[in-house]
C-alpha cells in the first residue's frame, strides 16, 4: 500500500494525549496513533451507514402488523437461536 506523507497541526492538549498514548506503549509512533484513529472512524462510519441502509429498507417495507411485544419476542427468539441470550 502506498503511503502519503502529511503534515498536521494539533493543539497542546491533543499533543499531550498523543504523547500519553506513546508513553503507554499502545503505539510506536504518532503515525500509528493517527492511522488507528482513522481506521476506527472509518469502521464507525461503515456501521452508521449499514444502520442507515437497514432503516431505509425497513421504512420502505411499511408498518408491521406486529405489536411491539411480538417484535420483542421474535427478536429474543432469534437471539436465543444464535446463542446470544
Amino acid at each position: 500500500m502506498a503511503m502519503v506523507k502529511k503534515s498536521i497541526t494539533v493543539t497542546d492538549q491533543q499533543e499531550a494525549w498523543i504523547q500519553a498514548q506513546l508513553a503507554g506503549g499502545q503505539y510506536a509512533s504518532d503515525s500509528e496513533v493517527f492511522r488507528d484513529l482513522i481506521r476506527r472512524e472509518q469502521a464507525k462510519n461503515a456501521e452508521i451507514e449499514a444502520i442507515r441502509a437497514a432503516l431505509i429498507e425497513a421504512e420502505a417495507r411499511g408498518i408491521s402488523p406486529l405489536s411491539a411485544n411480538d417484535v420483542r419476542e421474535d427478536a429474543l427468539k432469534r437471539l436465543r437461536a444464535h446463542g446470544d441470550v
